[in-house]
């Protein structure tokens, strides 16, 4: 399949699943005294983290506003999940280029998987650029550390909500390669 097509149904089937399924997921095992859940899965940054390795940087930043973008006008939330987009596809590459053992020009065709770059490599980049996205998102939202422990369980919380999902996503939508004896 056409790389191309292949990303546009990659966004779409990420969008839809963030608006439509995980955004009315309340996990409210334990909520602020407002409300407010503490448990958030964003699976949407994946999109960013599953694009090819020679994506260039100027790309990125251009599809990550567009990603959050979209994310803010389902969510009526403003240019937040814009701006943390726009951060972690900004900082995608040098995240890439320190965890992987080769230059990134090397991985010719190929984008960040499980299948490329092997289970903990994958995991340490995605749950870094996760736990990055959802800091700068929580801290925009609350727009204070007087309630620093508040702010810290959030992010900590709904970044490992976020990665249990990104690991299931993963899990249904790539193809495994068959092992061999």
């Amino acid at each position: 399949m056409n790389v191309y097509i292949k990303n546009i149904l990659r966004f779409c089937i990420i969008i839809l699943l963030q608006v439509l399924i995980l955004n009315k997921i309340t996990l409210r095992w334990w909520s602020e005294p407002s409300g407010f859940p503490v448990f958030i899965p964003y699976v949407y940054p994946l999109f960013i983290l599953l694009l090819p390795f020679e994506t260039p940087v100027w790309a990125l930043l251009i599809m990550g506003f567009g990603l959050g973008i979209t994310v803010d006008s389902f969510m009526n939330t403003a240019g937040m999940h814009a701006f943390a987009t726009v951060v972690i596809a900004y900082l995608r590459t040098n995240v890439l280029s320190a965890l992987l053992p080769r230059n990134l020009s090397e991985y010719d065709g190929q984008h960040p998987s499980i299948r490329s770059m092997g289970w903990m490599p994958f995991l340490v980049y995605s749950a870094f650029l996760i736990v990055l996205h959802h800091f700068v998102f929580f801290s925009i939202e609350l727009w204070s550390f007087s309630n620093f422990g508040f702010l810290l369980l959030k992010i900590i919380a709904s970044s490992l909500t976020s990665m249990l999902f990104i690991i299931v996503y993963l899990l249904l939508f790539t193809r495994q390669s068959a092992s061999r004896v």
